[in-house]
């Protein structure tokens, strides 16, 4: 409904499409509509609400970095379910995993890698070690010079679960260690 955006401005009934980003599922609502139900995320002491581009090469996936303290562990490639956004089991995605030198995605570990040192102080944390388990969800971007170019998605050290990987206990316990002796990762 373009034509009702006057001086970068869309009247509140302005009708949206929306796709949900957890199960798929499609719905039509107002502007007005639309933000009363942000207000939800707003309200409160530290009421927040991401406004995040939308990437559409995200219908080829993302793909989840899994790490523990500095070292990549694994890749998951998580693509949504045909003609969907999700990349979430829930929404019918399907995963697959990669060794972290798996070879289609080396540029993008390449520059993680490199970028990895200078993360935290980004954060405006740098005096904090790395997480202990966490991950980093990259989403295709534009193609540069024929290559592919990844954009952060989110970063996730609070619910990042191993009770599959319990072989990864003692790297985990090791990492620790380190972290809490003192001894820099970096």
């Amino acid at each position: 409904e373009s034509k009702k955006i006057q001086n970068g401005v869309c009247p509140p009934d302005t009708i949206l499409c929306l796709q949900e980003a957890v199960d798929n599922h499609k719905e039509e609502k107002t502007i007005g509509e639309f933000m009363k139900f942000c207000n939800v995320y707003l309200e409160g002491a530290g009421g927040q609400l991401v406004d995040q581009k939308f990437l559409p090469r995200i219908t080829e996936g993302e793909v989840r970095v899994f790490m523990i303290g500095d070292r990549p562990i694994e890749l998951i490639h998580k693509k949504p379910a045909e003609g969907g956004i999700s990349a979430t089991m829930k929404s019918g995605a399907k995963y697959v995993r990669y060794p972290p030198n798996e070879k289609k995605f080396s540029l993008l570990m390449e520059n993680f890698q490199q970028d990895l040192p200078k993360l935290m102080e980004a954060l405006e944390i740098g005096d904090q070690p790395l997480p202990l388990v966490w991950t980093a969800d990259f989403i295709p971007g534009p193609k540069k010079d024929g290559l592919d170019t990844y954009l952060i998605g989110e970063f996730n050290c609070s619910c990042v679960g191993i009770t599959k990987q319990l072989d990864l206990a003692k790297l985990v316990a090791k990492t620790a260690v380190t972290v809490c002796g003192g001894v820099s990762m970096m």
